[in-house]
């Protein structure tokens, strides 16, 4: 008989009330930006006292670094777990169909993401290089491993990663621009598709793979 373990409330009231500061912060921080959105604001709109936030986040600089972390998180789930015995067309599709489906669902994150870096990451410079350099390294190594292995054609690694980011993070900080020009309201199941293709198509011939076939359908 298998012993199901409870989860510990005070971890699970923890979880909640860490979301609805982060879900509320994002949104405010994405609004106003770093400078324009307080920590009184961010409290109101989470429904949560201040010293709520204070006892999880310490303070702003803290509050802000979590929701970017969270965000990139976020992003990263498609190739966290990427090594080098995975097929190149395969991972990379996916990943790509991943980061469009996040621009077109959370635009919001990747205008947040943006801003920051227009400003040259005032904030989170030590973040970049303590996290974000590391993660890319990784990521690196692995994709120089796959070219040395001719599965790929041979290009800069980091330079292939720099376009994914940058063609499908368009989607969301242009989003404007992308709908008006193509005459729409709104993005649909039937632009997921599209973009996804149209990128995937791009990127992966670019760097001699073939989209695998149960994504051409």
């Amino acid at each position: 008989m298998t012993t199901q373990i409870k989860p510990n409330k005070k971890e699970v009231t923890r979880e909640k009330n860490q979301k609805l500061i982060l879900d509320a912060a994002e949104q405010l921080f994405s609004q106003l930006g770093y400078d324009g959105a307080s920590m009184s604001m961010v409290a109101k709109e989470a429904q949560v006292p201040k010293a709520n936030i204070l006892y999880y986040f310490k303070s702003k600089d803290g509050l802000y670094e979590s929701v970017i972390d969270r965000i990139i998180a976020n992003w990263n789930l498609g190739l966290d777990n990427v090594t080098i015995n995975d097929d190149p067309a395969t991972v990379l599709y996916n990943y790509i169909k991943s980061k469009v489906i996040l621009a077109v669902e959370q635009p919001m994150q990747s205008r947040l993401f943006a801003s920051e870096i227009l400003r040259g990451a005032p904030y989170l410079q030590n973040y970049f290089r303590t996290n974000t350099r590391p993660w890319v390294k990784q990521k690196v190594d692995v994709l120089q491993a796959w070219m040395d292995a001719d599965k790929m054609d041979k290009v800069d690694p980091y330079h292939l990663l720099f376009t994914i980011w940058s063609t499908t993070q368009y989607y969301a900080d242009f989003q404007a621009e992308v709908l008006l020009v193509m005459n729409k309201l709104e993005y649909d199941e039937t632009d997921v598709a599209q973009i996804t293709q149209s990128i995937t198509h791009i990127i992966l011939k670019g760097i001699g793979l073939k989209i695998p076939e149960q994504s051409e359908n």
